[in-house]
């Protein structure tokens, strides 16, 4: 009778996601020898030979595709029991491990956690900050439990099966300028075509940041931007607007307020805006993830009621 040790399946998980030795040990914390040794470990436990040689690596040969397969479904029942457990016994206590985008995770990750020790001192809550798309892999794979992302207007993301999406704040997109900026001394909306000229900041490529810039410019201003500085850091984008080194666009969750070194302007004869979701896997939470997912829709509420559209 095999004995399947849950720990080295969730080893093959990874290397099924993420298809590298190094990959698993940098996204586990483990160096890769341990990862090898884990999985030599799971072929000795299964009698079957998981991998085989691909280059100078390693890939799933068909008994470990098979046997991944089903380390997702018994991963996924081990999670859910101890979710009935908890919920049955009333005790919240447990780690939750959060991340999101730079303004989710200053706005409302950290009120969440806030809360979180005053209402829920036995739930350890871990935050960290990373782009929805760099998180996925370990959300999917139990070693995420939250994390928050962005969607702009016309640009929906892909939405793998097995998450769950949760819009909890809509943001309209705004026109931040130097406060000298001509266009921002005429008051009014801006027209996203008089920035023809100027030079822009975004997020890093690939995000969903950079990719609404670019079409905003290309829809409604006819011309590629000329956008020269990038950086996922959004005080960093807003020292450049200061600065009179580029213009952006932004949400009111990344914007300081009260601050006369910028003019924050609508976008002329548009309605463009943003949504924030929670991502989290779609199986019954544990009770430490329910009561940390209210605390940040508590913390989104509250930021909207402060700060109307």
């Amino acid at each position: 009778m095999v004995s399947l040790d849950l720990r080295r399946l969730r080893f093959l998980r990874e290397f099924e996601e993420r298809g590298t030795l190094g990959a698993v040990a940098a996204a586990l914390g483990y160096s890769p020898s341990t990862v090898s040794q884990q999985l030599s470990l799971l072929e000795k436990e299964t009698g079957a030979r998981l991998f085989e040689k691909a280059g100078r690596g390693l890939r799933l040969n068909d008994s470990g595709r098979l046997l991944a397969q089903h380390a997702r479904i018994l991963l996924a029942a081990a999670e859910a029991a101890e979710a009935d457990l908890a919920a049955l016994t009333g005790d919240i206590r447990g780690t939750v491990r959060a991340g999101g985008l730079q303004s989710a995770a200053r706005r409302l990750l950290v009120p969440a956690v806030a809360r979180m020790m005053a209402e829920h001192p036995r739930v350890r809550v871990e935050v960290f900050e990373l782009e929805l798309e760099q998180s996925l892999p370990g959300l999917r794979l139990g070693a995420v439990d939250l994390v928050i992302g962005d969607e702009y207007d016309g640009h929906p993301r892909p939405r793998p099966d097995g998450l769950r999406y949760t819009t909890v704040l809509a943001e309209p997109i705004k026109v931040v300028l130097p406060a000298g900026h001509p266009l921002a001394r005429a008051g009014g909306p801006v027209p996203i075509e008089g920035l023809r000229d100027a030079v822009w900041t975004a997020s890093a490529e690939g995000t969903g940041h950079h990719a609404m810039v670019v079409a905003t410019c290309r829809s409604l201003g006819g011309y590629e931007p000329d956008l020269r500085h990038r950086s996922n850091d959004a005080d960093v984008q807003l020292e450049l607007v200061r600065a009179g080194a580029a213009v952006a666009l932004m949400t009111p969750l990344a914007l300081p307020v009260g601050d006369a070194t910028l003019a924050v302007r609508d976008i002329a004869g548009s309605t463009l805006g943003r949504r924030l979701v929670a991502v989290t896997r779609d199986t019954p939470p544990a009770p430490p993830l329910t009561a940390f997912a209210q605390a940040v829709a508590g913390a989104s509420a509250t930021w909207a009621d402060q700060h109307p559209a």
